[in-house]
């Protein structure tokens, strides 16, 4: 089928003007910390697992699972920033799935958000955790003694075998640059690649060259700040940094009467392999797939399961089949 030329050129003109404001913003960015070190790592990472295809001669795949809010300084030396609700349960449970399933795990992460093979401890204290013995040696209670045993072990396992990378990050501007540098390291991998993208992503930011320096005086009066919008770093991945990866995105509303909607144009707009579209009231219990094929539900049969646990058996076998087509 023809395609209208002017449609097209539309298209053409906005995907041209999306990697102007990509590279105006990285610009503009101030550099991320550690920045040769991090390159370091991840090239390692990514090269021990290149070649991998699964069971014993490497892992099923590398993927990029990106965890938790990101913040907008309001100041350059930062004493007030806009946060983005997430605790980064989602990303953490995936995290232990697909090492389950025996992916290499690219796990970029918010300072202070829910970790892997963590997810149990007390949000109060860990030190609930632990108990004194009648020498004061340090030790678990029996009621938690085998989840925390699982969890050392299989924390150990993951780490042993060089199947877990941490990257940390707290900004916009850190979490970009290092999902840049993600994406395009793992580019090598082909159809192997696969991104999980439930990072909650801001959708405004303060500039970095028009940010104060020093902490904003309440003196003044009332604060008004004009925000721009954060460039759309999806369709940038989709099209330049790993084009043949696969790419699993999220969509989280709270109007249930446009969720899908919403979720079906950022599959289309983006070019993304799957959406999943989530309700705030009950993103924990259930969620829907948008594919081009059509919607999935996924839901947790019980409070005990996890609802990752299900969505992660879906995509790895969705992945599975991606991995198989031939390269365009």
């Amino acid at each position: 089928m023809a395609v209208d030329p002017s449609i097209a050129a539309q298209a053409e003109a906005a995907a041209r003007r999306s990697e102007e404001a990509a590279e105006a913003f990285f610009r503009a960015a101030p550099p991320l910390r550690d920045r040769d070190r991090v390159a370091a790592s991840l090239n390692d990472f990514v090269a021990r697992h290149s070649a991998g295809s699964g069971g014993v001669g490497g892992p099923a795949g590398v993927i990029c699972i990106t965890s938790g809010g990101t913040t907008v300084p309001l100041e350059q030396r930062c004493v007030r920033y806009i946060d983005n609700f997430s605790s980064g349960q989602r990303g953490a449970a995936a995290t232990e799935y697909f090492l389950k399933a025996g992916y290499a795990v690219i796990f970029i992460h918010r300072r202070g958000s829910k970790q892997p093979y963590c997810r149990f401890l007390p949000e109060d204290s860990f030190l609930d955790l632990f108990e004194l013995g009648e020498d004061s040696e340090i030790q678990v209670p029996q009621s938690h003694s085998a989840v925390v045993k699982a969890a050392i072990s299989n924390y150990r396992k993951a780490i042993h075998e060089g199947l877990l990378l941490k990257l940390p990050f707290t900004t916009i501007f850190e979490y970009l640059q290092l999902l840049q540098m993600v994406a395009t390291s793992m580019n090598c991998l082909g159809h192997r690649g696969m991104f999980f993208l439930a990072a909650a992503v801001s959708d405004f930011y303060v500039p970095w060259e028009s940010m104060a320096k020093h902490k904003i005086e309440s003196a003044v009066g009332p604060l008004n700040m004009q925000l721009n919008q954060v460039p759309k770093m999806l369709f940038i991945l989709r099209k330049n940094w790993a084009p043949s990866a696969f790419c699993v995105s999220f969509k989280l509303e709270t109007d249930p009467n446009i969720l899908l909607q919403k979720a079906e144009m950022a599959l289309k707009k983006y070019g993304m392999n799957v959406v999943v579209a989530n309700e705030l009231a009950n993103y924990k219990d259930v969620v829907v797939m948008v594919t081009s094929s059509g919607r999935t539900t996924v839901s947790r049969s019980s409070k005990e399961e996890d609802l990752e646990k299900q969505l992660t058996e879906l995509l790895v076998k969705m992945h599975s089949e991606h991995i198989t087509q031939p390269s365009s």
